[in-house]
């Protein structure tokens, strides 16, 4: 079974990629997906976040107040190390299980989607690497756009992860997600019609 890593940078447009996957039939395991299962109320993560940042992450209904939290964690490196070493072996140990799961089924190729791909070292779980790119100013518009957020909370953010550029010079392959959605697909198309990985 081949794994290709998908990841960008936040708002790149890795997610559009994601969903077309999915809507093309290829498993895809979706890291962020996995993040949110591991926070749900009634389980244990929930509860060590409450203890280690306060009640007040945690909404009247139980749930994790996600904006909350990311405000707190994207503004102190070393509060986000602490919460990243809360969840990222429970993530992990989901990714595994699936994958597991997936080549017991037969799958021939599953892509994994993981925004902090290089970052957590988890390209060595991939036999390829995909990128999806845009410019630093793209970036920076759509997180604005996307989170509400002003331009100084979106540089904080975007400043938190590995440069944009430096995972394209990582890469096996990039996707250009500057233009149009359907350009976006033509690049992908073509890309797993070159690795021999079209479902047809």
């Amino acid at each position: 079974m081949m794994k290709i890593g998908l990841t960008g940078g936040i708002a790149s447009g890795k997610s559009t990629v994601s969903k077309w996957l999915i809507d093309h039939g290829y498993p895809v395991i979706d890291a962020d997906e996995i993040s949110r299962q591991v926070v749900e109320p009634g389980e244990p993560a929930l509860e060590q976040i409450a203890a280690q940042f306060g009640n007040q992450m945690i909404r009247p209904t139980g749930e994790l107040d996600r904006r909350k939290l990311g405000t707190l964690v994207f503004q102190n490196s070393e509060k986000r190390a602490l919460l990243d070493s809360l969840l990222h072996p429970l993530i992990r140990r989901q990714m595994l299980e699936t994958l597991d799961h997936l080549e017991r089924g037969g799958a021939r190729v599953v892509f994994l989607d993981i925004p902090l791909l290089f970052e957590n070292g988890l390209d060595t779980w991939a036999d390829k690497t995909i990128v999806v790119s845009v410019t630093e100013d793209n970036q920076l518009k759509r997180l604005m756009a996307r989170n509400s957020l002003t331009a100084d909370q979106a540089r904080a953010r975007i400043a938190s992860q590995m440069p944009l550029s430096e995972k394209v010079n990582r890469a096996d392959a990039v996707i250009d997600n500057n233009g149009s959605i359907e350009d976006t697909e033509a690049q992908l198309n073509a890309l797993l019609q070159q690795w021999a990985l079209d479902l047809t």
